[in-house]
């Protein structure tokens, strides 16, 4: 049965396990270290959590820039100390300060666009060492400075709940290091009732969406049938957005070794005049981002034209020796 794998799974993330408890229980069932995750869910939240294995791992920081897209649950009239219903109640608001839709729809646009928000103590950005969960655990609250995210798109779906239970569901499409708990949170501060975060779905990590996430349970049974690769991403899919090349077999060693190239190496842009020689750099600008393969097409890795010293340098190398 394999267990080396390179690339990206969607994982449907249950709730009551962390990001991290999804890493550990994958490298149980795949029997791989080379694990990680792109961006981390709250233990009660759920919804797709993209996991990165062997070389896929590399893509980690690229991935955790990409757009998420949320659909959350908001209660109003309620503070928490967490910003969610997991928390302690700090402050609770009556009915006649809960707002019409009209006002809750005027209060949640006014969040689209740049924003400065400031972190919530129950996260795990670290301050002096410590996280900022472990501090106010202790009882501790530190001042923290706000982070510019962006918000792309605010859509209120459902209000049919906001006169009984004061809740109101919303999609939420935003940049990275956003925390919903901590909008809904400012919601309620801008409406002046109070706001907690009470079910927050992750519907999409870039291109991967929900409709595609599968449970570890449904992993751990493809691995018993040895059909993992069915649900690995591989690496090259990131990237197909990209021009792609094919270096010449005699060019090999440069990509094998990570070293640069330059457009004489390439097979299927090959120049055979001078004229034709710059016509082809003029299809490369600084800083152009191709996806390099041997002329086997064997994926090596995402290289970067350098425009003064004219040749392509590796940007991310994905080849590993068979």
């Amino acid at each position: 049965m394999k267990n080396n794998y390179n690339g990206l799974i969607n994982i449907y993330k249950e709730p009551g396990f962390t990001s991290n408890d999804v890493v550990a229980k994958m490298r149980g069932i795949l029997k791989m270290k080379k694990i990680g995750h792109t961006g981390t869910l709250d233990p009660e939240a759920v919804g797709v959590l993209v996991c990165c294995v062997g070389t896929g791992t590399r893509l980690v920081e690229e991935l955790t820039d990409h757009t998420k897209e949320y659909i959350a649950v908001c209660r109003l009239g309620v503070e928490t100390d967490t910003q969610d219903m997991t928390g302690t109640i700090l402050t609770e608001h009556g009915d006649d300060t809960i707002p019409d839709v009209t006002e809750l729809n005027d209060a949640v646009q006014a969040f689209v666009g740049d924003y400065d928000q400031i972190p919530p103590m129950y996260s795990a950005i670290k301050v002096g060492g410590k996280k900022l969960y472990e501090l106010a655990r202790e009882g501790k609250e530190i001042e923290r400075k706000p982070r510019k995210i962006h918000i792309d798109s605010i859509s209120i779906l459902d209000t049919s709940h906001l006169s009984d239970r004061h809740e109101f569901t919303m999609e939420v499409r935003c940049s990275k290091g956003t925390y919903i708990r901590t909008l809904c949170n400012d919601i309620g501060q801008r409406l002046g009732c109070g706001g907690a975060m009470a079910h927050l779905t992750r519907t999409a990590v870039g291109s991967f969406h929900l409709d595609t996430a599968i449970t570890l349970g449904q992993l751990e049974k493809l691995r018993d049938e040895d059909r993992v690769d069915d649900v690995v991403v591989p690496v090259e899919d990131f990237f197909k957005d990209l021009d792609s090349v094919h270096i010449l077999k005699n060019s090999r060693k440069l990509i094998e070794n990570g070293n640069p190239f330059t457009l004489k190496d390439i097979a299927d842009t090959e120049p055979t005049k001078a004229q034709d020689s710059q016509k082809k750099e003029a299809m490369y600008s600084d800083g152009t981002r191709i996806r390099v393969y041997d002329e086997d097409g064997v994926f090596f890795g995402v290289y970067k034209y350098n425009d003064k010293l004219r040749n392509f340098r590796v940007d991310k190398n994905f080849y590993t020796p068979q």
